[in-house]
């Protein structure tokens, strides 16, 4: 398929608002995509690589910048495009307003051909970009970027930017696909089995290391505000191995297994529903992790009659694949974390002799075994180098609740209580397997979680004993029990663009203390001078509907944009619901918030009269 024609097809479904015609175009294009069709279905989900492979393009906005502005002439560079995205504000729609080509010859062209680009050869090009390293190897990458943009149209601009970015924004969430691929090659008629065929996580909502929304910060994203996300996670459709004929059942159910849309997509034509059965899980390919929802003991009981209760550990989310020879770790977002925790990797390959894949988490621990603090684990995630040092100086440990795959078997439709018992024989005599307990009563339920608060845990998970484990899926199945949040009256002093269909509206807003002496007000009751130091960032908790009257309301106060980042002026206080308050060198104040919620606008307050750093201490000191 020519690269024009992805594009082309691309900008119609960028420009369908319906959810089900927009599942007709991608049911179109992936029907006319012939041998491409794996690469053609990523990359209208903004991807390179399939969902589960963490492989980067290692390609960042300033390379980006540079590229285009190189293939578009002598007489643009980089501050230009930035300039011009400043105005614009996406990437996609800058690249599209200059006529490349001017640039031919030997550097612009990988080899011989037609001058035209196709998909493959896109597909091709930028897989040898991630594939570069060493030594001059950001200039090889610029050079090949470079002659992508400089074969490209303004409309194969607008979509290369974007691709190589990983933000396709055109409304394309993972159920679109999936659906799409049902109706295209099991030879039937797909019904909006969600009332929403893109399936889109809310672009302020982030999963956290148990699989609630009110999340645990990714390690790359300790402020807890989360990335928006443009592609959601598919939630209709539940599969529970009941043996449904639903074809979206049968393409979801690989995909869960499987994480490789391109993969399914090529299955499901080649074989349909047969071939999509036969797909399993693979050990060394992550899943989707299952998540939870907040819910109360009485609800989970009267739902269940009884509940499986198990400590809510404050760490971060892992799954552990061992192929019975070697060990990899996992993040929650599906990120290789293997070399920066050696000790677990040890532990499991001591430990089991089997092929498995747990679901877990990582835990920093004191030398007495005791639960250390959430940005204690962080310290240890994605570290690159002197991993041995930081080894000694925080520990880390393996706490496993869940078995996916033990010895050949796959146990996602095993019952709980089956899989962890299959746990239970994988690292007996450890202390590596989550306790749980199984109660009838409220009055139980509430004892184990006094007794997980009190030796230092989160909190409590509930869950249904007979549940199957449905990657990516956040159901009532499991619920999460936290302590009550406490809030903070901050000050807006900053904010992003967001991303995809909300890329018009600030997304995440930049939270500030009122700074130490700032009491003193100006004539018009604001605190003066340089009187707020940051704590953190809150993107979760906001409608649409909200966001809109956020930026209505902020706009007007933006003092300066550098790309997607404002800072705005000191005129409007958040009610801030958190979790915890965490020293942290990323903000002025010294402090974060954890698991920041956006309850409201404080009509009633002015700046000068949102919370100070001194409360904001004395509140971190009573923790």
């Amino acid at each position: 398929m020519q690269f024009a024609e992805f594009a082309a097809r691309a900008a119609e479904i960028e420009d369908e608002p319906g959810d089900l015609a927009t599942v007709d175009h991608v049911c179109d294009l992936l029907g006319d995509a012939g041998t491409d069709l794996p690469v053609v279905v990523r990359f209208l989900q903004g991807r390179v690589f399939p969902a589960w492979d963490a492989t980067t393009l290692d390609i960042g906005p300033a390379l980006l910048h540079e590229a285009i502005a190189r293939a578009a002439g002598q007489n643009v560079d980089a501050d230009d495009v930035e300039a011009k995205l400043a105005d614009v504000g996406e990437i996609g729609a800058v690249a599209a307003t200059y006529e490349f080509g001017g640039q031919r010859g030997l550097g612009a062209f990988s080899g011989s051909g037609p001058d035209e680009l196709t998909v493959a050869e896109v597909d091709e090009q930028l897989r040898e970009i991630a594939a570069t390293i060493g030594e001059g190897s950001e200039r090889r990458r610029l050079d090949t970027l470079f002659g992508l943009f400089n074969r490209a149209s303004a409309s194969e601009a607008k979509f290369l930017a974007r691709l190589v970015l990983g933000e396709m924004r055109i409304g394309v969430g993972e159920g679109t696909v999936r659906d799409a691929i049902a109706e295209a090659f099991l030879d039937t008629d797909v019904e909006d089995t969600n009332g929403d065929a893109n399936a889109d996580i809310d672009a302020d909502e982030q999963v956290d290391a148990d699989g609630d929304t009110d999340a645990d910060p990714d390690p790359d994203d300790p402020d807890g505000a989360g990335p928006p996300a443009e592609s959601g996670t598919p939630d209709s459709a539940s599969v529970d191995g009941d043996g449904t004929d639903d074809p979206v059942v049968a393409v979801e159910h690989a995909l869960q297994v499987s994480n490789d849309y391109g993969m399914v997509a090529r299955v499901a034509r080649e074989s349909g529903r047969e071939g999509l059965d036969d797909v399993g899980l693979e050990v060394g390919r992550p899943v989707q992790a299952m998540l939870a929802q907040a819910g109360s003991a009485a609800e989970a009981i009267d739902e269940w009659g009884e509940a499986v209760v198990e400590t809510k550990f404050d760490g971060a989310r892992v799954q552990v694949h061992y192929d019975g020879e070697t060990t990899a770790l996992f993040s929650r977002n599906m990120d290789d974390v293997t070399d920066p925790l050696p000790e677990v990797v040890e532990f499991v390959e001591s430990a089991i002799d089997v092929p498995v894949v747990l679901d877990g988490e990582v835990v920093a621990v004191d030398d007495d075994g005791a639960p250390l603090p959430f940005q204690e684990v962080l310290r240890r995630f994605r570290r690159k180098y002197d991993v041995e040092q930081m080894r000694e100086e925080v520990r880390v440990e393996l706490r496993a609740f869940d078995c996916l795959h033990a010895d050949g078997d796959d146990l996602l439709d095993a019952p709980l209580v089956e899989r962890h018992d299959r746990l239970a024989e994988l690292l007996v005599d450890t202390d590596a397997v989550s306790d749980i307990s199984v109660a009838a009563d409220p009055d139980e339920v509430a004892a184990v979680e006094e007794a997980a608060l009190d030796a230092g845990h989160e909190g409590i998970m509930l869950k249904d004993p007979q549940s199957t484990y449905a990657p990516g899926k956040r159901g009532r199945n499991w619920l999460k029990r936290k302590p009550d949040v406490e809030t903070l009256d901050l000050v807006v002093t900053g904010a992003e663009w967001g991303e995809g269909r909300r890329a018009n509206l600030l997304g995440t807003f930049l939270l500030s203390a009122r700074a130490d002496g700032a009491d003193d007000r100006a004539d018009d009751g604001t605190a003066g001078g340089d009187a707020y130091v940051t704590l953190g960032k809150v993107a979760t908790g906001i409608t649409d509907e909200e966001l809109e009257s956020l930026t209505e309301r902020l706009t007007p106060h933006i003092e300066h944009e550098d790309g997607q980042t404002v800072s705005v002026e000191p005129a409007v206080v958040f009610e801030v619901g958190y979790e915890e308050i965490q020293q942290s060198p990323t903000y002025s104040s010294g402090y974060a918030l954890r698991f920041p919620r956006f309850v409201g606008v404080r009509e009633d307050k002015s700046p000068a009269d949102a919370d100070s750093l001194d409360r904001v201490e004395r509140l971190a000191d009573e923790q």
